[in-house]
């Protein structure tokens, strides 16, 4: 057997351990939390679901799967020496962080911070003395730093374009309370995707040698090789008041590409020059804040969008297979007149609309200010609006507050929901 069929048969053995690892599924399961949470919010403020959680699930699960491949290609030929106990440091590490903000269920955190205390440990005073915590010296002290901000780099090239591709599907319209105590509509831009990765890495023992030479792997000939399997999760949250979620997601993305394409120059001046670490570990959780921080104040910067005001009734959202969708109406259009009368109000909407019960016949303005028309036959068992969820008003029975979710507020949540029911059912 040569060394390709054998590194073939190497990478079967690893996508057999990764059926069998718990922490890809409890990415999994982290994911499915999230959709269910945005179809709750959904049905209680729309009485509609705009997303089906099976679908989303496996579609996510799929494109997850697709980066992955990808990632693990361009990381086999950048070459990375990640040893078991820096995987079991970044999981623990990042499970840690969500529960402080969902937010933090990135790489960029865990690793910067797995990157400072590798810099950092060899310094504090009776590091290493403790025999009781032999593994966890052994594991930070083997954290190889270049690796680790390599892998962090082509995580969020693809979640970059991961965004692109499937980011405005996961885009949940809801309605929030302005800076000005106004309610008005928003999206929710989040999305998380579960990604393995299949990671060459250098063993002591019982490897293959690579029929090719990784940039970083030094003496690659010298050392035998074998699959390390490293469930991660990559995503993004966000929500937008006065854009659109396209072109809101496209920023997002561009700035993740500069921030992978910096990062990754970071990783390979630290593989030359060992003190740069400092510098490339803080750059990897600043610069991913800074991000961050300009989105929310560019976003403070401008006047929200969805608001309904003089010409009309502004369109937040539209119901997927409704005869709003198929009429080609968008988000931000702004419906001026239905059946010759124009409205203002959701109420003027309705009344409207029962003036022909047969038909309806539409003026609209289209992102642009140009008025568009359309006629559409009414059904019996078609959605009230059409399909058409406008922006709130002042009267809208449901809004959030923006404020931090954490993991373990949903939990509590829960529970407590569950201790309630049972409560009331033992009255």
């Amino acid at each position: 057997m040569n060394g390709t069929e054998e590194l073939f048969y190497r990478l079967l053995a690893a996508i057999g351990r990764l059926a069998l690892n718990p922490f890809y599924y409890i990415g999994i399961l982290f994911v499915v939390i999230q959709y269910r949470r945005h179809i709750i919010l959904e049905r209680k403020f729309f009485a509609s679901r705009l997303h089906s959680l099976g679908q989303e699930t496996w579609r996510t699960v799929a494109w997850g799967l697709l980066a992955g491949t990808l990632a693990s290609l361009l990381l086999a030929v950048t070459g990375v020496k990640l040893e078991a106990g820096t995987v079991v440091l970044l999981w623990g590490l990042t499970l840690g962080l969500l529960f402080v903000r969902v937010r933090y269920l990135c790489l960029a955190y865990s690793a910067g911070l797995l990157g400072l205390l590798h810099m950092t440990a060899p310094h504090l005073p009776g590091w290493g003395e403790n025999s009781g915590f032999a593994w966890f010296y052994q594991a930070v002290d083997q954290v190889d730093l270049p690796s680790l901000f390599v892998l962090v780099a082509v995580l969020h090239l693809l979640e970059a374009g991961l965004i692109l591709f499937q980011g405005d599907r996961l885009a949940t319209p809801l309605f929030v309370e302005s800076k000005r105590g106004k309610i008005v509509g928003s999206y929710q831009l989040q999305g998380f995707w579960p990604v393995p990765l299949f990671l060459l890495t250098p063993v002591a023992s019982g490897g293959v040698t690579l029929p090719w030479e990784p940039f970083l792997a030094g003496n690659w000939q010298a050392v035998q090789w074998d699959f390390l399997v490293f469930p991660a999760i990559i995503g993004f949250t966000g929500m937008t008041l006065s854009r659109l979620p396209k072109p809101k997601l496209r920023q997002t993305a561009g700035l993740l590409l500069g921030y992978g394409a910096v990062l990754l120059a970071g990783a390979v001046v630290s593989a030359f020059w060992t003190p740069f670490g400092w510098a490339a570990a803080i750059v990897c959780i600043l610069l991913h804040e800074a991000i961050i921080t300009y989105g929310d104040w560019a976003e403070r910067q401008r006047s929200p969008l969805y608001v309904n005001g003089p010409k009309g009734l502004t369109i937040l959202a539209v119901l997927p297979g409704s005869s709003a969708q198929g009429a080609g109406l968008t988000v931000g259009e702004v419906v001026h007149k239905v059946n010759g009368v124009q409205v203002r109000t959701k109420e003027e909407l309705h009344e409207a609309l029962r003036l022909n019960s047969a038909f309806c016949k539409l003026e609209v303005l289209n992102l642009a200010g140009e008025s568009k028309f359309i006629s559409r036959p009414l059904y019996e068992d078609e959605h009230h609006q059409l399909g058409i969820i406008v922006a709130p008003d002042d009267d809208a029975p449901y809004y959030i507050e923006e404020k931090t979710f954490s993991f373990p507020s949903y939990v509590r949540r829960k529970w407590m929901g569950v201790l309630r029911n049972e409560r009331q059912q033992g009255m």
